[in-house]
C-alpha cells in the first residue's frame, strides 16, 4: 500500500526581485497511515510551507506530492478544496473559530461544505464535541470558553469530517502551559485510536510528543527518526536548545 503522504523532490521556490527563495529545496519524505509526526524547525525552516502543501492550500513548484497516492499538484483549485472537505482536518493555532456561531455550527460548518445533509452534520457535530469533553457547551458561543475550550472546538471540528489526516498547526501556541498540554494529552489519545496526525511547531517539548520527528532546515530534511534522539533536537542561534 502506498504511503498516505509522499514528497518526491518537492521544491517551492518564490522570487523575490531577482531573490530566489527555496522554501522548500528538494525534499523527499513519507508518511504512513496511522502515525504521529512532527515537522520541525526554527522559522523559515520551511515546515510551514510543507505544511501548505500537505493540506492542499499550496502545490510545489517542482517534484510530486501524493495523498493516498494520488499527484495532488496535476489538480486544480476545485479538485484541492475537495480533498481538503474529504480527507484533511486542520487544528490552527489561533481556533478561526466563527464568533457569532454557536459550538455546534462552528464543527456543522465545515460539513456543510462537505454536503453532508443536516440530520447528519448534528449527530456527527454532537458527537465529535463529546469525544473531546464539550457536550454540554453545544449553544455556547466561542467568547463564552476558555483557551482551552476553544482549541477542543477546534479539534472537533477536525475530526467531524473524519479525516484521513489530522494537521495541528502550533496547536498550543495560544495556550498556557497546563492547557497546552491537555490538548496534546488529547491528541495523542486520537493517535492511539488510530488517527494519521502531522504536528507542525518549533517547540522540541511538544515535538517530543510525537513518535517521529522529521526536522528541516533551510528547506531540507536534516533528520528524519525517533523523537527521542538528540539528532531531533532544534536548536535556536546560539546552539542550545529552543
Amino acid at each position: 500500500m502506498a504511503p498516505l503522504i509522499e514528497f518526491r523532490e518537492v521544491y517551492k521556490i518564490y522570487h523575490m526581485g531577482d531573490t530566489e527563495v527555496r522554501a522548500v529545496d528538494g525534499i523527499s519524505m513519507s508518511i504512513e497511515r496511522g502515525e504521529f509526526v512532527a515537522i520541525v524547525g526554527q522559522s523559515g525552516s520551511g515546515k510551514s510551507t510543507c505544511m501548505n502543501i500537505i493540506g492542499c492550500l499550496d502545490v510545489p513548484t517542482s517534484g510530486q506530492y501524493l495523498l493516498a497516492g494520488q499527484d495532488v499538484g496535476r489538480l486544480d483549485d476545485d479538485d484541492l478544496a475537495a480533498i481538503r472537505n474529504r480527507m484533511l482536518g486542520f487544528i490552527f493555532q489561533q481556533y478561526n473559530l466563527l464568533p457569532k456561531l454557536s459550538v455546534l455550527e462552528n464543527v456543522e460548518v465545515s460539513l456543510m461544505y462537505a454536503g453532508i445533509p443536516r440530520a447528519e452534520r448534528d449527530a456527527r457535530a454532537q458527537k465529535t464535541l463529546a469525544r473531546v469533553g464539550l457536550a454540554d457547551k453545544l449553544k455556547n458561543l466561542p467568547s463564552q470558553l476558555s483557551g482551552g475550550q476553544q482549541q477542543r472546538v477546534s479539534i472537533a471540528r477536525a475530526l467531524a469530517g473524519d479525516p484521513s489526516v489530522i494537521l495541528a498547526d502550533e496547536p498550543t501556541g495560544a495556550l498556557d502551559s497546563r492547557t497546552g498540554r491537555e490538548v496534546l494529552a488529547l491528541l495523542q489519545e486520537l493517535h492511539r485510536e488510530g488517527n494519521t496526525i502531522v504536528l507542525i511547531t518549533h517547540d522540541n517539548s511538544i515535538a517530543r510528543k510525537a513518535e517521529r520527528i522529521i526536522r528541516l532546515e533551510d528547506g531540507r530534511v536534516i533528520y528524519d527518526g525517533p523523537s527521542d534522539a538528540e539528532e531531533a533536537t532544534v536548536h535556536a542561534e546560539g546552539g542550545q536548545p529552543s
